[in-house]
């Protein structure tokens, strides 16, 4: 998702439920982006896996696909007009929806087996409390894709901003997020067609 930079829960909600019903017109050719984040997950069939602030779900047909029918996908949103849009879409067919904020899951620990989070991490008022929150529900060993179909640079000229050194999803201060909340960077990818930032649960 795009929209205001590290806000409070309840920004975060006005933004997405205002723009949730044309949520998916607006962004017509990203499907073929968000299959190949997910397949970046590298999951296998009868794996469990969440979609960490999921909007419309665009990518939960794609994380069923690649956990097969006995897997579990779930998609989290606390934007109850984004989750009613991905069950007007029928996505809700392809996992179970949560209406929740991703720093407060309603998930035992180590419950997951990957976590896939697409424009999340700068939504969060606290990214070091979120990403702490998504290494607790995933077991280790498990992963993490922090994805987004366009890199930074596209995305900051889209909306007309600039490059800043402080961006968080900058591989020199995602880095150190990651290993002080439980995880380690494996794979980090940002081009104008895609941006992706892979990581590993510790132990």
């Amino acid at each position: 998702m795009t929209g205001p930079q590290t806000s409070r829960p309840h920004d975060v909600r006005a933004f997405f439920g205002a723009r949730a019903a044309g949520w998916d017109a607006k962004f017509p050719d990203d499907g073929a982006a968000y299959a190949g984040g997910v397949a970046a997950l590298g999951l296998q069939e009868g794996q469990r896996v969440l979609d960490a602030g999921c909007g419309t779900g665009r990518a939960l047909t794609a994380l069923r696909t690649a956990v097969g029918p006995g897997g579990t996908v779930l998609g989290a949103d606390l934007t109850p007009e984004m989750l009613a849009a991905a069950v007007r879409a029928g996505r809700d067919a392809c996992a179970g929806l949560l209406l929740a904020d991703v720093t407060r899951l309603p998930l035992p620990s180590a419950a997951l087996d990957a976590v896939f989070a697409a424009g999340l991490v700068s939504h969060l008022a606290d990214s070091a409390a979120g990403l702490t929150e998504l290494a607790r529900v995933v077991r280790p060993g498990g992963r993490l894709a922090l994805f987004h179909p366009v890199g930074r640079a596209a995305l900051a000229a889209r909306k007309g901003h600039p490059l800043t050194p402080g961006d968080l999803r900058a591989e020199p201060n995602l880095r150190p997020l990651l290993a002080d909340t439980g995880w380690g960077l494996v794979r980090y990818v940002d081009e104008d067609d895609r941006y992706l930032a892979l990581a590993v649960r510790q132990r």
